[in-house]
C-alpha cells in the first residue's frame, strides 16, 4: 500500500513530524539513505566505544522534568519516555584568562562571573532579567497547538490570549537580536564576549546574529529545569521517537536513498530512489537541507527561478572538525561531562579552532564506553572550502585536529597517552555520512537580517523540516520545526 506521506530523511525534525502524523493515523513512510537513523543526531559504536555524532547537550527531557522543549513535547504526545541523567553543573568555560562552572541556576552562575569581574555579574543580572520576562511570556505557548498557516494568529489567540497580553511590553525585542539588547545592559567586553559564547554555542551565531527568543528560552529552560543526559547518548533519543513512530503504524527504511522528488504541473508526486523504484505520495516532507533539497532533490524547472536562487544563496554556517576518542579512565575520577575551550582572546570566537567544544559523556553513563574508558567527543568550526581527498588528505586531518588536542589536553594533561581508539572527522566526513551540503550545519541567517522560511515551499504538496526552517542549530529547533510541519498537514 502506498503511503500518503513520504520524509525524506531520518533527523529529528524528520522523526518528529513522522510521529506526530503517523499518531494521528496518517500512513507515512520515512526513506533514509543512511544505515543508521537519525542524521546528525544519529550515534555509532567502534570497538566498543558508543559515539555521539552531533548534539551532546540536552535540558528538560526527563519524564518529571516541567519543560516546553519541543522535543519533550513530541515525547509525552506519542507516550514514550526516555531515561535521563540529572547533572550541575552543566559544564565548565575554559578562557585564556579565567576557568569557571556554568551552572543551571542563573543566580549560582552570577555569582561565578562575579568572582571574575563584579559590575559585569549585575549587568548580566539585569540583561537576563529581561531576556526571562520574554521567556515567562513564551513558556506557557505549547507548539503542539499551533500551525504553521494562516490559522496560527487565531489559535494564538484562542488557546493563550493572557500569555499574548503578556508579551506586549516584550514586542520591542521580540523580533530583536540579542546583541541589541546587550548593548542596552552589558558595558563590560568580557562579559559581552561571554554572551557572543552562549550565542554561538546555541545558534552557531554570536549575539548579533542571534534572535532574542531563542536565547530567551534557553534560559528560561536552564533555568527552571533539570540538564540532562539521556541514557545510551543521542542514539535512545533516535531509538525512542522511532519507537513511538512505529508503534503508530508508520514505517522506516534505512538505506533507502531518495535520488528525486518527482513534480507534475507544479504538484508533487512522489519520490524517485537510487535503485529506480517510485513511490508515490501526494505529500512529501524533506528533511534535507534547503540546499540539497533544491539543488539536488528537485529539478531548477521544479521551482520559480528568482526563489530557487534566493534560496540556495542562504549563508551557511561553517562545517567542522571532529574528534572521535576512547581513553583509558584511570585516575579522572572526578572529571566533568562537558567543556568549552577558548584557545586564543585576540582572535574572534568562530575563528576556526579558536573555539573548541567537548563532551565526555560516559562520565555520567559508563556503559558508552569499555570498562576503565572514556568516550570523548571534541569539536570546533573548519571551513568546508580547500578540503579535498588527495595524497595530502591524512596529513591534513592530523594537522587541523591539533586545536582540539591543545583543548583537550587542558581538561586531561596526559591525553595522548590515554589514547585506545582515535576517529578524525573532517567537513568531508560530515558531508559524506550526514549527506549534508557542504558538511554544514545550517543557515546563516543573521537575526532582523532575514527570516527563515518555515515548513512552506512553493510546490503543492512538498514541505520542509530540519534547521533550514526555524533559527537554531539545536535539537529544540529541529523538533519544533517538525512539530509546526506535522500540525499544519493535520
Amino acid at each position: 500500500m502506498e503511503p500518503e506521506i513520504v520524509i525524506i530523511g531520518s533527523g529529528i525534525g524528520g522523526l518528529c513530524a513522522g510521529a506526530i502524523l503517523a499518531k494521528y493515523g496518517k500512513k507515512v513512510l520515512i526513506c533514509e539513505s543512511h544505515t543508521i537513523a537519525g542524521g546528525a543526531a544519529h550515534s555509532f559504536i567502534r570497538q566498543g566505544f558508543h559515539f555521539d555524532s552531533g548534539p551532546s547537550f540536552y535540558c528538560g527531557l526527563g519524564a518529571k522534568n516541567p519543560s516546553r522543549n519541543p522535543l519533550k513535547e513530541v515525547l509525552d504526545l506519542i507516550e514514550e519516555e526516555l531515561d535521563v541523567i540529572p547533572y550541575d553543573p552543566l559544564g565548565y568555560y575554559h578562557f585564556p584568562e579565567f576557568t569557571f562552572p556554568v551552572y543551571c541556576n542563573l543566580k549560582d552562575y552570577q555569582k561565578e562571573i562575579a568572582k571574575i569581574t563584579p559590575q559585569g555579574a549585575k549587568e548580566l543580572e539585569k540583561f537576563y532579567a529581561r531576556l526571562l520576562g520574554l521567556y515567562d511570556c513564551l513558556k506557557d505557548i505549547s507548539l503542539l497547538k499551533l500551525k504553521a498557516d494562516w490559522q496560527l494568529i487565531p489559535n494564538l489567540i484562542l488557546n493563550y490570549a493572557p500569555s499574548l497580553l503578556k508579551t506586549l511590553p516584550q514586542l520591542k525585542i521580540i523580533n530583536s537580536s540579542v546583541g541589541r539588547i546587550m548593548e542596552q545592559y552589558i558595558t563590560d567586553l568580557w562579559v559581552r564576549r561571554l554572551i557572543d559564547l552562549e550565542c554561538f554555542l546555541l545558534s552557531g551565531l554570536k549575539a548579533h546574529g542571534t534572535i532574542a527568543p531563542e536565547i530567551a528560552f534557553m534560559l528560561g529552560e536552564r533555568n527552571q529545569s533539570n540538564v540532562e543526559y539521556p541514557v545510551g547518548g543521542s542514539g535512545a533519543i533516535v531509538e525512542t521517537l522511532i519507537r513511538g513512530f512505529t508503534k503508530f503504524g508508520g514505517e522506516l527504511r534505512l538505506g533507502t536513498h531518495v535520488e528525486k522528488i518527482l513534480v507534475e504541473s507544479g504538484k508533487v508526486k512522489g519520490v524517485k530512489l537510487r535503485n529506480g523504484k517510485i513511490i508515490s505520495a501526494k505529500i512529501v516532507i524533506s528533511n534535507a537541507t534547503v540546499w540539497d533539497t533544491y539543488t539536488h532533490l528537485l529539478n531548477p524547472e521544479d521551482l520559480p527561478q528568482s526563489y530557487r536562487k534566493n534560496a540556495i544563496e542562504t549563508p551557511s554556517i561553517e562545517s567542522f572538525m571532529h574528534l572521535h576518542l576512547g581513553i583509558k579512565a584511570d585516575g579522572l575520577e572526578n572529571l566533568a561531562g562537558h567543556h568549552v575551550v577558548v584557545h586564543q582572546t585576540e582572535k574572534d570566537l568562530i575563528e576556526a579552532g579558536n573555539t573548541c567544544m567537548i563532551s565526555i559523556p560516559s562520565v555520567w553513563d559508563k556503559k558508552l564506553a569499555p570498562n576503565g574508558h572514556h568516550v570523548i567527543h571534541a569539536y570546533t568550526l573548519e571551513p568546508y572550502s580547500n578540503w579535498q581527498k588527495d595524497h595530502g588528505y591524512q596529513e591534513k586531518k592530523k594537522e587541523r585536529s591539533q586545536s582540539l588536542y591543545k583543548a583537550l589536553e587542558k581538561i586531561i594533561p596526559d591525553l595522548r597517552a590515554r589514547i585506545t581508539l582515535e576517529l578524525i572527522g573532517t567537513p568531508l566526513t560530515h558531508a559524506r555520512y550526514l549527506r549534508r551540503y557542504q558538511g554544514t550545519y545550517g543557515p546563516a541567517i543573521a537575526a532582523e537580517q532575514g527570516m527563515f522560511p518555515s515548513c512552506h515551499t512553493p510546490i503543492s504538496g512538498l514541505y520542509r523540516v530540519g534547521d533550514s526552517t526555524l533559527p537554531g542549530i539545536g535539537v529544540p529547533a529541529v523538533a519544533a520545526s517538525g512539530i509546526l510541519c506535522a500540525n499544519t498537514l493535520l
